[in-house]
């Protein structure tokens, strides 16, 4: 079993930045990959980004490309996502995942972190 604990929500004006954490409690088979989706009010759960423990393999949805950035800590076992220039549509639950492989499919997801409120205001 992977617990993961997030931290760095909150309300931001559109423009501002944001910076998500996310610790695993250790590391199995199944945390090849570290990512973030997001969960809007009414919409289905969708990838955001992800990043391998070597952290040299990275993926980006088309709509945060060049003002999202993942990062991690292999050491602490720990994932980061810098969030820049900031929407409004941007405004939405954020869950870090955990993946035995490769995917931006919620369905293969393998843990989930308990989400984290993100607003961005007009």
């Amino acid at each position: 079993q992977v617990q993961l604990v997030e931290s760095g929500g909150g309300l931001v004006q559109a423009g501002g930045s944001l910076r998500l954490s996310c610790t695993a409690s250790q590391r199995t088979a199944h945390t090849y990959q570290m990512g973030w989706f997001r969960q809007a009010p009414g919409n289905e759960r969708e990838f955001i980004a992800s990043i391998n423990w070597s952290g040299d393999v990275t993926y980006y949805a088309d709509s945060v490309k060049g003002r999202f950035t993942i990062s991690q800590s292999s050491a602490k076992n720990t994932v980061y996502l810098q969030m820049d220039s900031l929407r409004s549509e941007d405004t939405a639950v954020y869950y870090c995942s955990v993946a035995a492989r490769t995917t931006q499919e919620a369905s293969q997801v393998a843990y989930w972190g308990q989400g984290t409120q993100v607003t961005v205001s007009a």
